[in-house]
Formats: structure tokens, sequence, C-alpha cells
């Protein structure tokens, strides 16, 4: 099989307000044919980072269709200085994946296919607002660490709503969050990141940022982080709404989201299923090969559960 790697030949696809880069690839010609595979990356990732992922979907018999969201990744940056992550509301988060779907993944399909999805974390949210809305667009769905919750990483949560809401009154929208500038890729090391506990898939994504440093986001801006608390907000009362089929995997020394809001999520949402990898950090796709293990066999006795329906 080609590696993803080689394969790569991003697009530009125009969403309202930002050029998007997309990309899809063929499953691997050895295996038998599974359909499509929608893989949606989180907050400051891109497609590199997951070329691994990609490569084990192919081999499982996806093809694979995945984007870069506004503000990141090769994708149209919000603001003047690129490290920052913004977005006025979710709402342009879902005219992205509206996008994909319309100009990537339909023409992929067979006729009255539908696609599987994979997404981590804040592409997992977004998945959801758009299942929320429209629950038959996916066969089914495989969500890891799903932002549902955020942590405040030890500041009281009225706390943090209320100075949210203060930055925005002084017009502080594209503003760093405090603390998140020094998120900047180029300044974390493995003792100061909080997402994986697997050193060398770590270097592997530092290494990609130091080749091309213009794909690296820092953190989030005052805009960003108002706009995911009224979307998460808004999010948590939707469960029941959902009807797909979903595979929700906590992570169970996550620091980023909260894993007990996402069991709480899947025990709510008619038709999902949970899974906790105890041992796993925030990017469960990015951690040490045990442990991404027992989300590939969750993940295939998943799909082959709802075979029927892909």
């Amino acid at each position: 099989m080609i590696p993803a790697a080689i394969l790569f030949d991003p697009m530009p696809i125009k969403a309202v307000g930002a050029s998007l880069r997309a990309a899809r690839f063929e499953s691997a010609p050895d295996v038998p044919a599974r359909g499509v595979c929608v893989l949606l990356n989180g907050q400051t990732e891109f497609i590199e980072k997951y070329f691994e992922v990609i490569d084990e979907l192919r081999g499982r018999g996806f093809a694979v269709a995945t984007m870069d969201w506004r503000g990141q990744g090769g994708s149209t940056r919000m603001t003047e200085d690129s490290r920052k992550s913004f977005v006025g509301d979710f709402s342009e988060y879902d005219e992205d994946l509206d996008t994909l779907m319309n100009w990537v993944v339909t023409p992929m399909l067979a006729q009255g296919e539908k696609p599987v999805a994979l997404a981590h974390s804040m592409g997992a949210h977004n998945l959801l607002r758009l299942l929320a809305r429209r629950p038959a667009s996916f066969a089914a769905a495989a969500l890891c660490a799903p932002m549902i919750a955020i942590s405040f990483r030890g500041q009281k949560e009225l706390l943090v709503r209320s100075v949210t809401r203060y930055q925005l009154w002084r017009g502080k929208r594209a503003d760093w969050v405090w603390g998140m500038e020094g998120r900047d890729p180029h300044k974390v090391t493995f003792a100061t990141q909080l997402v994986t506990s697997d050193p060398q898939r770590f270097e592997r994504t530092q290494m990609l940022l130091r080749e091309q440093p213009d794909l690296r986001l820092a953190g989030a801006t005052w805009g960003w982080l108002a706009a995911a608390l009224r979307s998460m907000d808004w999010l948590r009362g939707q469960a029941s709404a959902v009807t797909t089929e979903l595979l929700i995997v906590g992570a169970g020394k996550d620091r980023i989201c909260i894993t007990s809001a996402a069991q709480d999520f899947a025990r709510r949402a008619p038709a999902a299923d949970y899974v906790e990898i105890a041992e796993a950090e925030h990017e469960i796709l990015m951690e040490r090969s045990a442990i991404r293990a027992k989300f590939w066999l969750a993940f295939d006795a998943f799909m082959q559960k709802h075979r029927a329906s892909v």
C-alpha cells in the first residue's frame, strides 16, 4: 500500500468566509472496500498529523475524506497572528463540514451509500452538531475524546465564563486567552504538553511543525472560547436528538476535555456505545501503540456490529 504521506494531494474547497484545505484517499487495493470514512481532526490539528490514522483506515477498506477546519492547518487563518485560534460562532464550523460533505464526500459515495466517521475532540463536537440536525447523514460514527465539556484546569467555571464575557465586552475577541500564547508548539516540550504519553508520536508532530511552521496553532482567543462555551451548552442538550449509531471513546487521563461529560452524553444518546481507555491522554489516536490498539479493537468491533449499515 502506498502511504498516505506520498499520496497526499490537498485540494482547496470554498466555504462561506474561508478557503479550506481538504484531501481524499482511496482505500487500500488489496482489502475489500467498505465505503467512505470522514476523518475530522481537533482544534490546532492538521491533515498531515493523521497520516498514520488515514493508512490504518485505508487498510481496513475505507476510503478517507478529511480537511483542516477554518483557522488552522492549511485553511484560511482568521486573525492577523496565524497562531491564534478564532471563530465567531461554531455555525462557521457547520459551514466547513457541510462544504466537505457536499464537495468531497458526496462524490465519493455510491448511490444510496452513507459514510461513516472517525472524529476527535473538536472535530467530534462539530460532527455531533451535524448529527443533532441531520442524524441520518452518517451510517455510524466513532468519536475520540469528544469535546462535550472542557477542563478549566483548576479555575472555577463561573469565573472563566465571567471573565470571557468581560473580555468580549472590552472588544478583546481576538486576544489570547491568558496563557495560550505560551502553548505555541515551538515552545512546548514533551514534559509540558498535555495530550499524549507517547514521546515518539509527539516528536513526529513536532517535526512536521518544524518543517512546516505555518501549520502550527497555539491556542484559543477569547472569541473562540466564548463560541465554544455557547456551543457546548447547546450540544449537551441535544443528546436525545442524535440517533446515529455512535461509539464514544473516553480518555481516562484526559486533561483537555471532561471524560465524564462524554460518558453522560453517551448514556443519554439513543444509540451510543461507550468505551473508556483508562490510561489514555486526550489524543487517543496519538497515544502509545498499546493504548491505540485498545481503540482500534473497539472501533473494529463497532464497525463489525454495524456492518449492515456500512
